[in-house]
């Protein structure tokens, strides 16, 4: 019997929600291209397609942002167990921690009903952006902002983030980046949600088990790292001889290469774009000049293995010019992936089939007892 390590290749799932072309560089949502999703749609718009199966109607998309934003504010209680958790704490262990807390105040409790799927899901989409805003200002030592219904959903997290009321640029590209980032198809967090799914848990211990997949470090954080790899350049000369010494070490290039596309990440190009832009009209070019050396020479060297960008190495860049902590970095990939997460978990559970994969045992057998005194 042969092992699949990892289940590379293994189909799991049928799944209408998302599709991948790796070889030709395509990524859609529900069949519409991601290209159509960031240019014309909204990240609330594109959550309701996600888990629902079509563009809301008018009435639809109006019912479901204001239910998201009667949602944005945190019981005294859910701010106090932020305000006793250790600040040094990392925000991925705080949110993993503290989502099952929030399905007691979800009176939908039945996972098969409907009406849990979607009342944790503008729980979660309300309230997971307002925990992730308020740690960082704790750990700032700083008073959690409120949520303003006033602004957009993108908007109002930078504003909770920030103390300040983002521009429209900055408003704008994070709602795009919230797109990009909000379905996969089977990775690791998904698997993972899709599995604790299948137990019938709820959905918030399903989303919690989720976050916990992406906080290691081969699946979120990525980005975070690549941050740090570009800042740490001191002159954009030393780039070739860094990158042939880390291919040397056989060392993993953080933002380069993908399980899956063997062409550029279509996400990474508009990542890119929008980083472009935002740069501009900041007058900021700084990093972006080190991370676009970075690019021509990594893909020089890696272009024949097919190798090429993904969504993290532009995505960090990008974040800490509006402002977000490198720590945040991958709490605003979860806070994204809700919708995705709930969309394969509703979908999954309709002809539920409990996971249980099997082993080939290959440890010994009639080993007998030996008492402590009588071990060597």
């Amino acid at each position: 019997m042969k092992v699949y390590a990892g289940l590379a290749g293994i189909p799991v799932v049928k799944s209408s929600i998302s599709y991948i072309d790796g070889e030709k560089g395509i990524l859609e949502y529900r069949g519409i291209p991601i290209q159509e999703l960031v240019e014309n749609s909204s990240y609330l718009e594109t959550s309701y397609l996600l888990v629902f199966g079509k563009l809301p109607s008018k009435d639809e998309l109006s019912r479901f942002i204001n239910d998201i934003k009667n949602n944005l504010y945190l019981d005294d209680s859910v701010l106090k167990f932020l305000k006793d958790i250790p600040s040094s704490t990392h925000p991925m262990k705080v949110l993993q921690s503290i989502i099952p807390v929030l399905s007691s105040k979800d009176p939908n409790t039945d996972v098969l009903d409907e009406k849990h799927h979607y009342s944790s899901l503008v729980n979660l989409l309300g309230q997971v952006p307002t925990i992730i805003a308020s740690w960082k200002r704790i750990q700032e030592g700083k008073e959690p902002v409120e949520p303003d219904p006033e602004l957009s959903y993108s908007g109002n997290f930078l504003y909770m983030m920030r103390g300040e009321k983002p521009d429209e640029l900055e408003e704008r590209i994070f709602d795009k980046c919230l797109i990009l980032h909000a379905e996969h198809t089977i990775n690791a967090s998904t698997f993972t949600a899709i599995v604790v799914a299948s137990t019938l848990a709820d959905f918030y211990s399903a989303v919690s088990s989720a976050v916990g997949s992406l906080s290691g470090r081969l699946h979120g954080g990525a980005n975070e790292r690549v941050f740090y790899m570009l800042s740490a350049i001191k002159d954009i000369d030393d780039i070739p001889a860094i990158i042939d010494k880390k291919l040397k070490n056989k060392e993993r290039i953080m933002g380069f290469g993908h399980r899956v596309y063997k062409t550029y990440d279509p996400r990474a190009k508009l990542i890119k774009q929008m980083l472009q832009e935002i740069s501009s009209i900041k007058g900021d070019s700084k990093l972006l000049k080190v991370a676009m050396e970075f690019e021509k020479v990594a893909t020089q060297r890696l272009k024949e293995k097919k190798i090429y960008p993904n969504i993290d190495f532009y995505s960090g860049v990008l974040y800490s010019l509006l402002g977000i902590p490198p720590a945040f970095y991958t709490p605003v990939f979860a806070m994204a992936r809700i919708s995705g997460w709930i969309a394969h978990c509703k979908e999954y559970i309709k002809e539920n089939k409990l996971f249980r994969p099997t082993q080939i045992y290959d440890g010994g057998h009639n080993i007998h007892y030996i008492p402590p005194e009588k071990r060597g």
